[in-house]
């Protein structure tokens, strides 16, 4: 059997992770914790989690012409990822994470993007078109630019496959991209922000109550785009808001470890299920239990 066939458009990080007791105040050093160093980047997290579900993923991206960037497409190379469309570029840094993790799992993330940030349209519109073709699912994430993004999306709509994206850092959804009718798929913060810059008096950005205000959230979301919804939440499992409702998928109860990645960890699994031919929820259902195994060991992979 054909496996799934997926094209990412997304970042390629290296995430340098120290773990703390617990995370720093605003202008507060805390010490004595641990540090790790790991591939990452939203793009590359995704890439990976697909691959491991057993997709035939193509990544795009770009890293810099240093030692990071050459670790990093290693890294996705072992893992089965296909990196032959991922632009080296001289002169520029490979993007880095720098990421505090306490000792509850939580974290606070800070990015350089570095060559994520340096892609011009033109150098992977040749590449999207190419791979989007036969792919079941376009993948795309906010931490490229918008250009970048709308190219993905562009792709996607020309081959006819599924346009899935991950609007991560949050901020106001281009109406080409509306236009492109893509399943968004942003945790609960996330959603409460875009649907606020879309103009949604209901939702509430700097809420953490979840129930009706993520349903609110997801529901302007999806009058926006005029595609389902999936808001990820975390502990509670993830939300699908479609035409026939909202429907809650509970998560598993596990021992958190480290949080880093679970959301791509999710999204990468619903991208797979979604090439399979696989319906929504139940693709949604199966990327919330990966997205809750990986949680209990440390690292966003």
């Amino acid at each position: 059997m054909d496996r799934p066939r997926i094209l990412v458009a997304g970042s390629i990080n290296v995430d340098l992770v120290a773990h703390v007791e617990r995370l720093p105040a605003p202008g507060e050093t805390v010490a004595g914790g641990r540090l790790e160093r790991s591939g990452g980047g939203k793009g590359a997290n995704q890439a990976v989690a697909a691959a491991r579900a057993g997709g035939a993923v193509a990544l795009v991206g770009a890293v810099g012409d240093d030692d990071l960037g050459a670790q990093a497409l290693e890294e996705l190379r072992a893992e089965g990822v296909d990196v032959g469309a991922v632009l080296r570029l001289a002169g520029v840094p490979t993007g880095v994470a720098l990421i505090a993790v306490d000792r509850d799992g939580d974290n606070q993330i800070a990015v350089a993007s570095g060559a994520n940030h340096a892609i011009e349209p033109a150098m992977v519109e040749p590449a999207l078109a190419e791979l989007s073709a036969g792919a079941g699912c376009v993948l795309a994430s906010f931490e490229l630019t918008d250009p970048i993004v709308l190219a993905a999306a562009r792709a996607a709509r020309a081959a006819g496959g599924a346009l899935l994206v991950s609007p991560a850092p949050a901020r106001r959804l281009p109406d080409e991209l509306c236009d492109a009718r893509p399943i968004l798929v942003p945790n609960e913060r996330e959603a409460y922000e875009l649907a606020a810059a879309g103009g949604a008096a209901a939702a509430r950005p700097h809420s953490r109550a979840g129930g009706d205000d993520a349903e609110a959230a997801g529901r302007r979301l999806a009058e926006l785009t005029g595609a389902p919804v999936v808001v990820t939440l975390g502990a509670r499992g993830a939300l699908v808001v479609d035409g026939d409702g909202a429907h809650a998928l509970p998560a598993p109860a596990v021992r958190a470890v480290d949080t880093t990645g679970a959301g791509d960890v999710f999204t990468g699994v619903l991208a797979n299920g979604l090439a399979a031919g696989d319906d929504l929820r139940g693709a949604a259902a199966r990327a919330v239990e990966a997205a809750a195994r990986s949680v209990t060991v440390a690292g966003a992979r």
